[in-house]
């Protein structure tokens, strides 16, 4: 099975072909969307952190707007700088240029500020856009596609039906050679032990089991039980009793293939397979860093429905509960209440979401990206000094 992607530089493979801006810190968040809102089709992130952060938190914001540069649903990337922020400007560029795609910079302090920033951004994107623009997508093997996870404002129909479906397409796709990604630390909480008994090895198992502790740690480290915001209010309204419940339901959307490894936040996976990545149960922080992980298109799960989106990579929502496909029809792009009723199994719903996931990779929009929904957030570790 075929779809018609983006050979990058790198031999990586995209489904879109985006001219990306990042702001190297929330200082410099402004001038990147002026100059994204002159020069159409282009893309910036809203950046709010990059500055004042130490070691891990560092550490993860630096990876994560670097592999955002890499995602191959990228094909080129004007970095903007203020100039005496902590990332290190010129390493941004550096690393995202080793892909061989072409990427630009524009540091504000550099040039005079805001006006002249801009104007010095909209001549460069205009540029970088006509480098990519011309690019016509090939026709590539499945396994190059790459899968990110995700579950959002879930409720007793989530874990019932949606999800297990979600982790029926995984299979497909990881049957096939390609990528997924499941994240969401929090809601490991109670099954994390099933999880474990499909890693690959002791050591996996191991990680995995960490990032759970290590969560859990950091609450209460903050004098904070996890189990008093999760279940999330709209979880309980929608029939879901406790974390590990959440959590049981959550982890349906991995499937049952052999988890190959456990990812930092935004880390890119080595092989191809299942990976697990580190990450908040906080819907758009989870989807930006499976993006940095090179994630190129996601399928998120709703009970009772969210709007968001990412920046790069197509959104394709899903929903197992009819009443909200009805009321959010917009929003929604698969009804997996089929499930709930007895009209058709998990399998064949399954099958129908991992259609879409190839519809989607050959072109067709999901809804969230005909809204215009770039929701973007980086997950912060440790308080700004």
């Amino acid at each position: 099975m075929e779809f018609l992607g983006y050979r990058r530089p790198d031999g990586k493979v995209g489904i879109r072909n985006h001219t990306l801006i990042i702001p190297t810190s929330v200082c410099s968040s402004t001038v990147a969307f002026h100059i994204s809102q002159q020069v159409p089709g282009t893309v910036a992130l809203a950046n709010q952190h990059g500055c004042c952060q130490i070691g891990a938190d560092y550490e993860q914001t630096l990876r994560t707007l670097i592999n955002l540069g890499k995602n191959p649903n990228v094909g080129a990337v004007l970095v903007v700088g203020l100039g005496c922020e902590g990332v290190p400007i010129h390493q941004v560029v550096a690393e995202i240029g080793a892909t061989g795609k072409p990427v630009e910079v524009v540091v504000i302090q550099e040039v005079g500020g805001t006006l002249r920033a801009t104007a010095e951004g909209v001549r460069k994107i205009v540029e970088l856009t006509r480098q990519v623009d011309h690019l016509q997508p090939e026709k590539i093997n499945i396994s190059e596609l790459s899968l990110a996870i995700e579950c959002g404002g879930s409720d007793f129909t989530s874990g019932l039906a949606s999800n297990p479906a979600a982790g029926i397409a995984a299979d497909l796709l990881e049957a096939a050679g390609g990528n997924v990604m499941l994240s969401e630390t929090t809601e490991f909480i109670g099954a994390e032990h099933i999880l474990a008994r499909r890693a690959k090895s002791p050591e996996v198992a191991e990680k995995l089991f960490k990032i759970v502790r290590d969560c859990e740690e950091r609450a209460k480290f903050s004098n904070f039980d996890l189990r008093d915001g999760q279940p999330t209010p709209g979880n309980i309204a929608g029939g879901i009793s406790s974390i590990e419940e959440k959590s049981l339901g959550c982890i349906y959307k991995a499937g049952h293939a052999l988890i190959q490894g456990v990812l930092k936040y935004g880390e890119i996976p080595g092989e191809k397979g299942l990976y697990i990545m580190d990450s908040p149960g906080q819907d758009v922080d989870s989807v930006s860093g499976m993006l940095a992980s090179g994630a190129t298109v996601v399928i998120f799960t709703t009970g009772r429905g969210t709007p968001t989106g990412s920046p790069i990579a197509p959104v394709i929502k899903i929903t197992a509960n009819e009443r909200t496909f009805k009321m959010m029809e917009d929003n929604m792009d698969i009804d997996a209440s089929s499930i709930i009723t007895g009209q058709e199994t998990i399998e064949q719903v399954g099958q129908r979401i991992f259609n879409e996931i190839i519809h989607v990779a050959n072109g067709r929009k999901s809804k969230a990206e005909i809204l215009g929904h770039q929701e973007f957030g980086i997950y912060k570790i440790a308080p700004t000094f």
